[in-house]
């Protein structure tokens, strides 16, 4: 009996460890399967945090690849405005001492030219020459006009008021060819280096201010300048230009 019950205990011992065994196998086992889960788990979520970083990483690299970009274009742009405006300034500088060089030149040569003019009457007037006797004798030897009417514009203006100044009609001819040579008869002529003006080419043009204000515009005004001018000097329109063809002046 004693033996029966040790037997019987013995097997239930066994079966106790076997029951005790299997159940701290299974607790093993799932113990095991929950770590390698977290195990996985955790390199999962830090290589989401990697890729997380990577990715911020390679945002912030192409905003900055991005504003050095745009602040390359505006540096450049910045300099080439500079270079322009700078280009700029010296065309402008060497367009103006063109300019200031060629009115120097343009007005040297008219005080030459004026200076010229007053030392040749100057040197006429010392050798007794301009406004002599002689000149008032002088006569056109060709055609002669019978009447101003022969004439238009501003020659025919030219021989009418020739003759309220008392010259003879015959004068007229040599007054023509005279102006003709001067200015064409035209009253806006302007000589470009000496600055002489109008019909009889007044040095300076001003002068004829002296018979009336509108001496730029009015033929009749610088006919009467003109004319005055040549009895002054000449006595005669034909005294005046046999010294025009004299001198190439009067």
């Amino acid at each position: 009996m004693n033996r029966l019950w040790s037997r019987v205990g013995v097997r239930v011992t066994a079966v106790g460890l076997l029951v005790a065994g299997a159940a701290g196998g299974v607790y093993l086992g799932t113990d095991r399967e929950v770590q390698q889960q977290s195990a996985e788990a955790s390199v999962v979520a830090q290589i989401a945090v990697d890729d997380s970083q990577l990715l911020k990483q390679r945002q912030a690299e192409h905003a900055a690849a991005r504003a050095a970009q745009r602040e390359a274009a505006v540096n450049a742009a910045e300099k080439a405005a500079a270079a322009a405006k700078v280009a700029a300034g010296k065309a402008h500088t060497a367009e103006r001492k063109a300019i200031a060089q060629k009115a120097a030149a343009a007005k040297a040569a008219a005080a030459a030219a004026a200076k010229k003019k007053a030392e040749e009457e100057a040197a006429e007037e010392s050798s007794g020459g301009g406004s002599s006797s002689g000149g008032g004798s002088t006569e056109y030897t060709g055609d002669i006009p019978a009447s101003c009417s022969e004439y238009s514009g501003t020659r025919e203006i030219g021989c009418a008021l020739m003759l309220e100044e008392g010259f003879k009609i015959s004068q007229f001819p040599c007054l023509d060819k005279l102006w003709k040579k001067e200015s064409g008869w035209n009253p806006e002529a302007e000589n470009p280096s000496s600055g002489a003006y109008g019909i009889p080419q007044a040095l300076p043009g001003k002068k004829m201010a002296s018979v009336a204000s509108d001496w730029r515009t009015n033929p009749a005004t610088q006919i009467k300048w003109g004319l005055g001018y040549i009895e002054g000097r000449y006595d005669t329109p034909c005294g005046a230009w046999g010294h025009s063809q004299d001198t190439g002046w009067y």
